[in-house]
């Protein structure tokens, strides 16, 4: 088998372990920084992968991430943070990691391997046509991940692939490649570590730009987030504060009116007769929240009813 990049030496580990702590705690940090970088030669694919799983979420699909060791961690970061950041259902989300929940505790090496305990977990997670599954590998040839996107595929579902190996077998069956060409590991073989920092920076850039295809962000802000404890119903209460214009008393009322739905409570407070009003115009722009005000007609680039119709909002 030949040497792949994932498992080849980086240029500054020779005695690296003779050298000073300062001095690897800076090679460490540096080869991070470095593998962080190769986000930016995979933007194109990255958007495309957004759009792919926006439009099967938008049209009732699924979202399915399926991945092996420190791979499957980055994935499992990034799908559990969907439902409360961006309020899509829990049922949309399906997380197949080789060894299933025993990963979470052993990590053990070998399931990475079993290509029939893949093709079982997409079988019972029901993935097919409408669905989308993203398959992550760092070497792009673990045998679980690739086995987990065929089958997806084989069985109607679209597909991504995020690997650090150019010319991954991953890749083959793949609707997008995400290709994250990190260095070489300052441990060799590591690659939990840049591969790994990597794989993190591209799933958060491929979720929350298909988050923002939903209209699930305006602005900044998380406007369709699950606020189901004390801090996110206080940064409800902020958003709703912050778009609208209102006081933080007028902003946790017009909350209480909406059923705690950000998006709700800011038509209501731009002007909508009730929460069902509200919910029909986010009907009708496809959940966005720009358009929405605009149907009220408001200039959302300009409306702030704190200081009167379509003052213009002061912006830091």
């Amino acid at each position: 088998m030949a040497e792949t990049r994932t498992e080849a030496l980086h240029q500054n580990a020779e005695g690296l372990d003779v050298q000073t702590p300062d001095a690897i705690l800076s090679f460490l940090a540096n080869a991070q920084i470095e593998a962080a970088k190769a986000v930016h030669g995979a933007i194109p694919a990255i958007a495309a992968a957004a759009d792919l799983i926006a439009r099967q979420l938008r049209t009732g699909g699924r979202l399915a991430y399926a991945a092996a060791g420190s791979s499957g961690l980055m994935a499992v970061a990034d799908a559990l943070e969907l439902p409360g950041t961006f309020g899509i259902a829990r049922d949309r989300i399906a997380i197949l990691i080789a060894g299933g929940d025993e990963a979470f505790r052993t990590l053990a090496g070998g399931p990475e391997d079993d290509t029939e305990e893949a093709s079982a977990a997409v079988v019972a997670a029901n993935i097919g046509s409408g669905d989308c599954l993203i398959a992550i590998s760092a070497s792009g040839s673990t045998p679980y991940a690739v086995q987990a996107l065929n089958d997806a595929r084989s069985r109607g579902a679209a597909t991504i692939a995020v690997a650090n190996n150019r010319g991954a077998p991953l890749f083959k069956q793949a609707d997008v490649a995400i290709l994250l060409e990190t260095p070489p590991e300052l441990i060799a073989g590591s690659t939990r570590m840049g591969a790994g920092t990597a794989q993190k920076i591209a799933l958060n850039m491929v979720s929350t730009l298909a988050a923002i295809h939903l209209g699930h962000v305006h602005d900044g802000y998380m406007v369709n987030l699950s606020a189901d404890n004390i801090k996110l119903r206080d940064r409800a209460v902020r958003m709703v504060a912050a778009i609208s214009g209102k006081s933080r008393e007028d902003a946790a009322r017009l909350l209480e009116e909406s059923g705690g739905v950000v998006k709700t409570a800011i038509l209501l407070a731009a002007g909508a007769a009730n929460a069902d009003t509200a919910e029909k115009i986010l009907e009708g722009t496809g959940q966005k929240l720009r358009p929405a005000l605009s149907a009220l007609g408001h200039d959302p680039e300009k409306w702030n009813p704190l200081f009167g119709k379509d003052h213009a909002r002061t912006r830091k």
